[in-house]
């Protein structure tokens, strides 16, 4: 796993050109030194590598087809992403799985037309408030990856996990660190029994309304290997000192050992 910190933007259904242009320009007066990325809707992927190629910052899509091509209407496959440069996609996110009713199947599935295509994915994972009061938390990530394991085995390496909690999601409120350190530990061991897998090869990340205000403290924590962003990606100023957060974190972090969970 690279030491650098990740933060991912994940602009929803938000955005224009005028805005990726600002981003263009805070990132190269700025310049942040960590790894960051912003995931923009399909109609702004031409517009995003236009903007952005010559800035620190990549980009990447919020959603893929589970088909490479053919009769599907409205859908939009990995490899067409891919064509315009993008380096990552979002897959499962909550707002996907709740409003499009996607299941760990089609999501597996989706990421391994991502994989195909070259794209890294960041496969979102997480429990409602009703489950987490239900003391479920453990059952339901267990089934959102064992799927994955199950399909991938090894290979799991080559994707990234997001514990995005739903009850977090902008709500304006993240988890806590303790809460957030806890979940990461045993996505970690959970990852490490059932595909075979050392902690320090897995890029675990958290969101869940991730801001300026709590990045470095969610950052610090050395089983976050960076942060989705949702709201505050949306302004350069906020995405730019959450960057800042991560570059400082990277560079006080020690590295995890492989047999700690």
């Amino acid at each position: 796993m690279s030491d650098a910190k990740l933060v991912i933007g994940n602009w929803k259904m938000n955005g224009s050109w005028a805005k990726l242009c600002d981003f263009a320009d805070a990132a190269l007066r700025d310049r942040p030194t960590c790894e960051a990325a912003l995931c923009v809707p399909f109609p702004l992927l031409p517009a995003a590598q236009s903007a952005l190629q010559a800035t620190p910052l990549r980009w990447g899509a919020q959603d893929c087809s589970a088909h490479a091509e053919g009769a599907y209407t409205g859908e939009v496959s990995a490899g067409m992403i891919a064509e315009f440069g993008a380096r990552y996609v979002i897959l499962g996110h909550s707002e996907r799985r709740t409003a499009h009713s996607e299941t760990d199947g089609q999501i597996t599935e989706k990421v391994q037309r991502a994989l195909a295509a070259g794209l890294t994915p960041i496969v979102c994972v997480g429990e409602t408030s009703a489950e987490r009061d239900g003391n479920q938390t453990p059952t339901v990530l267990r089934r959102q990856l064992l799927q994955l394991v199950r399909t991938l085995g090894r290979d799991m390496v080559r994707i990234i996990v997001a514990y995005e909690p739903v009850w977090a999601v902008g709500r304006g409120d993240a988890a806590t660190p303790g809460l957030i350190d806890d979940t990461h530990a045993f996505i970690g061991e959970t990852l490490a029994i059932h595909a075979g897998l050392a902690t320090h090869s897995l890029r675990l990340l958290y969101g869940g309304s991730v801001s300026a205000r709590n990045a470095s403290a969610i950052l610090s924590l050395r089983r976050v290997a960076g942060v989705l962003v949702g709201g505050a990606s949306l302004h350069a100023a906020d995405f730019v000192d959450i960057c800042r957060a991560a570059a400082r974190c990277a560079d006080e972090a020690s590295p995890v050992s492989s047999v700690d969970a």
